[in-house]
């Protein structure tokens, strides 16, 4: 077998890059990029959307585009919204769209170096992704919904994953602790 046949074995340190994966973890990386990135896109919109309701009247607006769509406006959940939007100040939309942008630009970076197959942005992921966890589990106690369980066990698999996959990674390195 020449050195040309055989296949790379060699994980040198690259400017933190991981060392290579094998094609499902590359596919398993880009699906959560793809999902950082989408993420990150709707909360661009509702920023967006917060900045572009500054100085209406929330709740008027949205009726404007119950009415739009032809919506059923005695709907819980389309009365629970308007309940919602009815209140709401200039301050409170600001801190929403700079929030939103704040989130938005972690979640860009994340998917972008999540793609590159940086381990910097495994790292970043395995963070920020943990750190919202106990956020996720408080607010199922607070109030359970599906969606929010659904949140909760797609981040709970996300940090899994990579903190599996940096832990692999380390082991290929530098061999077993």
């Amino acid at each position: 077998m020449t050195s040309t046949d055989r296949p790379n074995t060699s994980y040198q340190k690259d400017n933190g890059n991981a060392p290579p994966r094998h094609r499902r973890g590359n596919r398993v990386l880009a699906t959560i990029a793809a999902f950082k990135i989408v993420k990150a896109s709707l909360l661009v919109a509702v920023g967006i959307g917060a900045f572009r309701m500054m100085h209406h009247d929330a709740a008027q607006v949205l009726v404007r585009f119950i009415e739009h769509f032809r919506a059923d406006p005695h709907n819980r959940y389309i009365h629970a919204l308007l309940q919602k939007t009815m209140g709401i100040t200039d301050h409170k939309l600001e801190l929403l769209g700079v929030g939103t942008f704040f989130y938005a630009l972690l979640f860009y970076i994340e998917g972008v170096g999540l793609l590159g197959n940086k381990r910097w942005a495994e790292w970043m992921t395995v963070i920020t992704g943990g750190g919202l966890i106990p956020l996720e589990i408080f607010e199922i106690i607070r109030k359970p919904h599906g969606m929010r369980f659904a949140v909760l066990a797609i981040n709970v698999a996300i940090v899994a994953y990579l903190a599996r996959e940096l832990k692999r990674t380390r082991t290929l390195r530098h061999g077993p602790d």
